[in-house]
């Protein structure tokens, strides 16, 4: 198992690096926050994930190890194969899928391309007790997901994306009524 590569970047390609280790050209499918981290650098640091079929061999690489945890558990969902598992993870951070989980907050895993209402729920269901300990800001309690889903969706309703709807309410006030964390959401506007 290749767990790590440390190297100097050589090209960015459509969804990827390309990472000179030693003389030697890997090739890794990579969220964005791992193709900044190799671009930031002179030598870059990305923790992989070696995903063996019968016909290939591809890497995947991931700017942090939470990101790289997390694409290993949505690997676990029956349906979610490597290129899906990093496009949610490319797709928001692991706080945010954390707290989506923990929420079991279906929308915002179908806001991902590729990712459907099935598939979203599966996710949900199958992962909402196995979120992997990410050491980031507080992830809010699921007792108060309902009024915070409902907040949030009234939100979106209203133009905002599912990012910036959850970027508004995480000021506000969680022990508010859904129509008072919307007005100061909008407030906040």
């Amino acid at each position: 198992m290749i767990a790590q590569l440390r190297g100097r970047l050589v090209s960015v390609t459509s969804g990827g690096v390309v990472l000179d280790v030693g003389g030697v050209g890997y090739l890794l499918h990579a969220t964005p926050s791992a193709v900044e981290a190799a671009r930031a650098s002179d030598e870059a640091v990305l923790h992989t994930h070696l995903y063996a079929r019968d016909d290939a061999l591809q890497l995947f690489g991931f700017a942090t190890v939470h990101e790289r945890a997390l694409f290993d558990v949505l690997r676990t969902v029956s349906g979610v194969g490597p290129k899906a598992a990093l496009a949610i993870v490319s797709a928001y951070s692991p706080t945010e899928l954390a707290t989506a989980l923990a929420r079991e907050d279906s929308a915002l895993f179908q806001s991902i391309p590729g990712i459907g209402k099935k598939l979203a729920q599966r996710i949900v269901l199958e992962l909402r007790e196995r979120i992997p300990v990410i050491d980031e800001p507080a992830i809010v309690a699921a007792s108060d997901g309902d009024n915070h889903v409902i907040a949030r969706d009234a939100l979106v309703g209203l133009g905002f994306s599912l990012v910036e709807a959850e970027e508004r309410l995480a000021d506000v006030d969680g022990e508010l009524p859904v129509e008072d964390r919307v007005k100061e959401a909008l407030r906040a506007a």
